[in-house]
This record gives C-alpha cells, structure tokens and sequence, in this order.
C-alpha cells in the first residue's frame, strides 16, 4: 500500500491536471453516487488533497469526494474521453476539457459537504498527517507521551494511523534506524533526549521522502540512492536485508513485526 509521500505526490499530480478548470462531465460507477454526475457538470475543483492514506476531492460548490485506494485502488491521468487499456475497473472519471483524472478498483468513495467532511468514520480515527506543514516536532512528542500511545511499542505503533497518519512500512524502519532505537522499544522508556529525537525523524524522513524521492539516481549510483543530494531520501536499511549497516558495517536484519516486514540493524539501534 502506498504510503503518506507517495500518496501526496499522486494527489499533487492530479490537482496541477484539473485543479481550478471547469469539468465538462464526471462519472461515478456506483449507483449512490450517480446523481452527483450532473451536480457536478461545471463545477471546479478546487484542491485535491490527502490526509493520510485518503484523498479529499474538493469541490467549488461546497462538497468533497472521499476516496480510499485501500490495496487495488489506482488514479490515473489521462486525455479528455480516452481510457487506458487495463483490466482495472473504473470507478470515478472527471474530466475537463485539458484532462482526466481516472479512479481504478477503489470500493471506499463517498461524497460528503465539505463542513461535514471531517466526521467522516475513517477521518475521524486518524492523527494528525504527518506531511501537515502545521506539525512540529513538539506536538508529535506530546503524543509519544499520551497515555493512548506511550506503552505500546514503537513497531506497530508506528503503523496505527491513529497516532500519525501517513506513515507506513518504509517509513517505520527508516524512522527506527534513525533514532537509533528497537522496535521492542516503548515511548514511556525513552528518555527526553530519545522522545526528541524520534519525534524529530518521525517528521523529517516522511517529509524528505515526499520532497526527493523518485528522483531519478544519478550514473553510477545504487537503486537505493534516489538522488545525489545529501539532503536526499534514501533506503539505509528498508529491503537491504544481509547488507552492510551503512553507519556500522554490521548485516542488516529483517523481522516480522506487526505482521510486516521490518529491516534494522542491531548494533546501531538499541
């Protein structure tokens, strides 16, 4: 499942195709939503944003389209009344007279008033995004603190949307790595130095992978090294299992916690 970066680049891909034209039609395959077709003929969107793993269509006259891509669902872009060949089922078409944006397989899509739209039951459950330009280091220690999150241990909880949103696989053995810290280990363990710390990665590693990656890796350079900036994100222990440790030389390991693959190296992280 794609995670918080990867799902904010696909929404900024889909705003600059549509963002702020009139549609000149929209489609829906589920019966609920067939009414809106024409409601929406001429309206604009106005934002295409994600929190977490959903993405919210915003629309000119008041409503939002909720999507959740779940395992299967995929947006594409395509020309006004084209379809791409695929065996995917298409679910939602909007389009405008430069572009269509083309939603495959999702079964989660809702349209809701764009006041009410942060009721909705899976919003709701969810922390704050990790992308949110408004979230600082501090308030993510605050929530390592909370007794909800404090004596869970820090591997399946930084999967628990609920504590932050849009972290994921990559992102939680990245995070760990670079704090420096076990997925055994538990936020009412650490001390204010390790809170720090963690709180700190948990928001420059997604927001660095969101800026960076995808970049294609200069000549000569690793898959791994997705660009050749030191400011760039790159995998030092995700998927490089039996690697060296880029810090200390020692093999990198994989673990199944929380029921997913986790990579870490064992004298670095403690």
């Amino acid at each position: 499942m794609p995670e918080g970066p990867e799902i904010r680049r696909a929404a900024d891909r889909l705003a600059a195709a549509v963002v702020g034209e009139p549609l000149r039609s929209a489609w829906f395959a589920f019966p609920a939503l067939k009414p809106y077709e024409t409601q929406l003929q001429g309206r604009r969107i106005d934002a295409i944003v994600p929190h977490g793993k959903a993405l919210l269509t915003r629309f000119d006259h008041g409503w939002t389209l909720y999507s959740h891509n779940q395992l299967y669902g995929v947006w594409k872009i395509a020309l006004p009344g084209a379809r791409p060949e695929t065996s995917r089922s298409l679910r939602v078409a909007l389009e405008t007279e430069r572009s269509a944006i083309l939603l495959y397989s999702a079964s989660d899509i809702e349209m809701w008033r764009s006041d009410e739209i942060h009721r909705h039951p899976f919003l709701v459950k969810l922390g704050p995004d990790v992308l949110d330009a408004g979230l600082t280091p501090g308030m993510v220690a605050a929530r390592l603190r909370d007794p909800r999150f404090s004596g869970r241990a820090l591997g399946g909880l930084l999967l628990d949307q609920g504590f932050l949103a849009g972290m994921g696989n990559y992102l939680r053995s990245e995070v760990l790595f670079a704090a420096g810290l076990l997925p055994e280990r538990k936020p009412s363990g650490l001390n204010a130095s390790q809170i720090g710390i963690l709180a700190r990665e948990l928001l420059v590693i997604p927001r660095r992978s969101y800026a960076t990656r995808g970049i294609e890796p200069a000549a000569g350079m690793r898959g791994d090294y997705l660009t050749d900036t030191p400011e760039g994100f790159r995998f030092l222990v995700f998927d490089r299992e039996g690697q060296p440790c880029p810090q200390c030389g020692k093999r990198i390991v994989r673990q199944e916690t929380g029921s997913r693959r986790l990579y870490l190296c064992r004298r670095c992280q403690t």
